[in-house]
């Protein structure tokens, strides 16, 4: 009980938005609700919306939170690489962040593509996100439409190798570090192909 009333006690909008995260990364992106996190934090619902703007404004503040972090973890990575070793070391790092935060970062996903209205700070933080990724891309001698190609392409490699893998989807007994490595090699010397002469 004295337990509670303390977590109640030090309850803001951080907490709340950290232990949505938390919530999320341990039970899946459907777990999420505004009664399920209440029950968490050891408050009645209604008390949440001292917080956050209901689900909605959760979603919100989580889409910025995993924005934030993401945007941090690439921009560490990127730092003083460029080329090969730059390309690896950011689709390592988003790799890590997605099975570090997966619940987290598939709530992202969803919000970001859902806003009913454009929301400056989480546009400001994928933004972030984008320069870095496009930073390193250049590094290739790629710009304008075909380095946003590349990052597309980054991503989408990146996403679809992290998402199969929190999802239980390779089943065979083979080193999955050495496969992502692998895959996102063949990125690499595709963009060396594609590198303007």
């Amino acid at each position: 009980m004295a337990r509670k009333a303390a977590r109640r006690a030090r309850l803001d909008t951080s907490a709340v938005v950290q232990a949505a995260a938390d919530l999320l990364d341990a039970e899946g992106a459907d777990a999420l609700t505004l009664s399920r996190l209440a029950e968490q934090l050891g408050i009645q619902t209604p008390s949440l919306y001292n917080h956050v703007e209901g689900l909605p404004g959760l979603q919100r503040e989580l889409a910025r939170l995993n924005a934030r972090r993401l945007g941090e973890r690439l921009a560490e990575a990127a730092i003083g690489k460029s080329g090969a070793d730059g390309l690896l070391a950011v689709a390592q790092a988003f790799r890590a962040h997605i099975k570090a935060h997966p619940g987290l970062y598939l709530a992202h996903l969803r919000a970001s593509g859902n806003q009913a209205a454009p929301d400056a700070e989480l546009q400001a933080a994928e933004r972030r996100i984008l320069e870095i990724v496009l930073a390193v891309v250049a590094s290739f001698g790629l710009a304008g439409d075909d380095a946003l190609h590349a990052v597309r392409g980054l991503r989408a490699v990146t996403h679809g190798f992290a998402t199969l893998e929190i999802a239980g989807g390779f089943g065979l007994p083979l080193d999955l570090d050495e496969s992502f490595q692998r895959l996102v090699w063949m990125l690499i010397h595709g963009l060396e192909a594609a590198r303007p002469i």
